[in-house]
C-alpha cells in the first residue's frame, strides 16, 4: 500500500511541476506584449482553405489586426492557420498542444518565438482565457465547443473577466444559429440558464459587426477588479453625473446596496500605477447577475446589442 501511495505522490508532483513549468514559460513569452489587447480565435483544425469559414476567419483576423489587436490561435491548421495568415506573423501568438495527430504548428507561426507548445490542455486553456481581451469562435468540433462553453461558464460564474464572446459564421450558413436555437430551446426554456445570460455572447455572420463589438467594448470601459466589497469598473473617461444616475436606476437589480458612484482609485489599487489616472465606476455588485453586468458595460460604452442585431 505504501509503495502505491509513494508512486502516486511522485506522479502528482511530476504533473504539478510540469504544469508550473509550462505556465512560467508562457507568462514569460506573453509578458512583453501585455500592453497590447489580444483576440483569441477558435475553430476547426480540419477546415480547408476553400471553405467560406476559413476565408472569413482570415479576413476577420486581418481586420482585427488592423485595429491594433494581436491574434491568438491554437497554432494548428484550419481556422487557426487562417487566423495567423490574416493577422500576419508579427501580430500572432500560437498556443499549441502536443497531440499524436492533427496538431502540428502551421507554417505561419512555426519557429516563431511567440509559439508556445503545451503538454496539458488545462494549462493551455488557462493561457487562452488569461491573455485574451475577446474570443471569436468559428465553426468547429468538440474542442471549439469546449472552449466556448468554458469561456461562458467562467463569465457566468464570475471566475473570469467579462469580454466579448462572439460566434461568427459565414453568411448563409446556420452552424451557430442552430447552436443558439439549442441553447434557447433546451437550456433557457428549461430554466438551466437565465435570459440575461444571453448577454454574455453574440451570434452573427457580419464580420464587421464582430470587429465593431470588440472595439466598442473597450471604447469607454477598460477593466474591472474587486476592492473589498466593491466592484470597480475602470473607464477611459468620466461620465456625466446624470448618466451615472440613469445607470443606477436601470441596473438597480444587480446592486446589493447603494448606487453606482464615480470616483478616483482606491488606495488598494496603488499596485497598478499605469492605470491610476483612469476614473472609476464603483458599485456593490451582487456577484450573481453577470449577464446584467455585461449589459451595464455595454451601456457604459453606448453599445446597443439589439439595434446592431436588427
Amino acid at each position: 500500500m505504501r509503495l502505491v501511495e509513494d508512486h502516486a505522490s511522485r506522479g502528482d508532483f511530476k504533473i504539478v511541476s510540469a504544469a508550473l513549468k509550462e505556465l512560467r514559460y508562457a507568462f514569460k513569452v506573453f509578458s512583453p506584449y501585455r500592453h497590447v489587447r489580444k483576440v483569441t480565435i477558435f475553430g476547426s483544425a480540419r477546415m480547408q482553405p476553400t471553405d467560406p469559414a476559413y476565408r472569413q476567419a482570415l479576413n476577420f483576423a486581418r481586420r482585427i489586426a488592423q485595429e491594433g489587436f494581436m491574434v491568438i490561435t491554437g497554432a494548428g491548421p484550419g481556422i487557426m492557420q487562417a487566423g495567423h495568415e490574416g493577422a500576419g506573423r508579427e501580430m500572432s501568438f500560437g498556443v499549441n498542444i502536443r497531440l499524436p495527430f492533427e496538431q502540428i504548428a502551421n507554417p505561419v507561426i512555426h519557429d516563431d518565438p511567440k509559439l508556445i507548445n503545451f503538454k496539458y490542455f488545462f494549462t493551455r486553456k488557462l493561457c487562452f482565457v488569461k491573455e485574451s481581451s475577446a474570443i471569436v469562435l468559428f465553426p468547429g468540433g468538440f474542442g471549439t465547443h469546449d472552449e466556448g462553453f468554458e469561456a461562458l461558464t467562467l463569465m457566468q460564474t464570475g471566475k473570469g473577466v467579462l469580454m466579448p464572446l462572439i460566434y461568427l459564421e459565414p453568411p448563409g450558413q446556420t452552424y451557430w444559429d442552430e447552436w443558439e436555437a439549442y441553447v434557447e430551446r433546451q437550456l433557457l426554456k428549461r430554466g438551466m440558464i437565465s435570459p440575461d445570460d444571453r448577454n454574455l455572447y453574440s451570434v452573427t455572420e457580419d464580420l464587421e459587426r464582430a470587429v465593431r463589438e470588440i472595439k466598442t467594448f473597450y471604447s469607454t470601459y477598460h477593466s474591472m477588479r474587486y476592492v473589498r466589497e466593491y466592484l470597480v469598473l475602470r473607464i477611459q473617461r468620466r461620465l456625466p453625473e446624470q448618466r451615472i444616475r440613469e445607470l443606477t436606476e436601470e441596473f438597480r437589480p444587480i446592486l446589493a446596496a447603494g448606487g453606482i458612484e464615480q470616483r478616483e482609485p482606491f488606495p488598494e489599487e496603488a499596485n497598478e500605477p499605469e492605470i491610476s489616472h483612469l476614473p472609476r465606476l464603483v458599485l456593490r455588485f451582487d456577484r450573481h447577475h453577470y449577464g446584467l453586468l455585461r449589459a451595464l458595460v455595454d451601456r457604459v460604452n453606448g453599445w446597443d446589442r439589439h439595434s446592431e442585431m436588427a
